[in-house]
């Protein structure tokens, strides 16, 4: 039981420090008047760049980082706790990917794209269908969770709201989507139970091509040796 628990904080410590990086951040923004949007994505612009690898680090109020941070460190901590091994280089390639993606598709229009939803869409993607893609029935369990707890979050890869990046939720997701594809054979084991394991073949018809019986073949009696006493005549 310990072991289990020093395993779980273990994978909630990375998702924590992102957090609290964020948060911090964000209290130099409120509290040193600071404002860090142009550091955001400006969709196909030379400005714009740097924000493939710090809009995710920038949020626009208080309401809209703390909306962001449970499901960072729920989701963050289950990617990195049953993908442990694979977890970095998952958030490294969603991170990744989703920034550029904004950068080269999003709506233009002035704005700037900030905040780490895209983030968020991509690991519930990812936890989605990677247990699909992996037929494993632990994994489904999770795609179960994630279904069930975050099905609302459909509704924001849709342009229903202008003031929202439903970009960043949808090239998120597909960032997921392709991550949970290309490592599929990567990471946990998918659990084989004992139906599933092929019985052995038999190699004794291995010397057989037409696969029939062994051919009878009769076998020679076996070689006995007799010893005869006979006794001597009496002189």
């Amino acid at each position: 039981m310990n072991s289990e628990r020093k395993k779980i904080l273990l994978d909630l410590l990375f998702p924590a420090l992102f957090v609290a990086l964020l948060w911090i951040i964000q209290f130099g923004q409120t509290y040193l008047h600071l404002s860090l949007n142009e550091f955001g994505i400006f969709p196909r612009s030379l400005r714009g760049i740097p924000g493939i690898f710090l809009a995710p680090l920038i949020h626009g109020s208080n309401s809209h980082l703390l909306s962001n941070s449970l499901p960072l460190l729920i989701l963050g901590t289950m990617m990195f706790y049953f993908y442990q091994g694979i977890a970095f280089r998952i958030f490294f390639w969603i991170y990744l990917m989703t920034g550029l993606w904004v950068w080269a598709g999003a709506r233009g229009g002035g704005a700037y794209h900030l905040g780490a939803s895209g983030l968020i869409y991509g690991f519930v993607s990812f936890l989605f269908f990677a247990g699909i893609f992996r037929k494993d029935s632990r994994l489904l369990r999770i795609s179960l969770f994630v279904l069930i707890f975050y099905n609302g979050l459909v509704w924001g890869v849709f342009p229903l709201v202008d003031s929202i990046s439903w970009e960043s939720h949808l090239l998120g997701s597909l960032a997921g989507i392709l991550c949970a594809w290309y490592f599929r054979k990567e990471g946990p084991e998918r659990h084989r139970y004992s139906w599933e394991t092929e019985p052995e073949e038999d190699d004794s018809d291995e010397d057989d091509p037409e696969g029939g019986e062994e051919a009878y073949q009769p076998q020679e009696p076996p070689l006995r040796i007799q010893y005869v006493f006979k006794p001597l005549p009496k002189k």
